[in-house]
């Protein structure tokens, strides 16, 4: 139990700001920090999509729009278990940036941050469109229902 209360600790002093930091050490750490919220938002993507698809599995999945839909959520849902795999391999590869004694390699770590960052929001960006798609179907064919 004493362990896990110094790993927890090592990584809250990983992710702390200190007066003495230097630039690159906040921007490493912010970085983390960015890259755990990004770790735990694509968590609940998962889960959010596991709903979705059951959601059009079920009585909605009489309409042919609706199952190109639940085609498309599997297809984001396997790109999403990509998505968060890559993160966490790279949040793990992070663990070396301690190492690093010149600028060269803090901005190689630097770099391949700005990657992901906007791998992560691009696929967000196609995820959001594609949930505001089916809710529009969705209202669309309630109204249509309803009159």
């Amino acid at each position: 139990m004493k362990s896990l209360y110094k790993n927890l600790k090592m990584e809250a002093l990983k992710k702390e700001i200190f007066e003495h930091d230097s630039d690159v050490d906040v921007t490493h750490k912010i970085n983390t920090i960015e890259l755990d919220n990004w770790i735990n938002h694509l968590q609940y993507v998962k889960k959010e999509l596991k709903n979705l698809i059951g959601l059009c599995g079920k009585e909605l999945n009489q309409r042919v729009e609706v199952k190109t839909m639940l085609q498309q959520f599997q297809k984001k849902d396997v790109e999403n278990d990509t998505m968060l795999s890559a993160l966490q391999k790279y949040m793990n590869s992070r663990a070396h940036i301690i190492e690093c004694e010149d600028t060269q390699c803090d901005m190689a770590y630097i770099t391949e941050h700005e990657s992901y960052r906007r791998s992560y929001l691009y696929h967000l960006d196609k995820y959001r469109r594609l949930k505001d798609e089916f809710f529009s179907k969705v209202q669309g064919n309630l109204l249509h229902i309803s009159q």
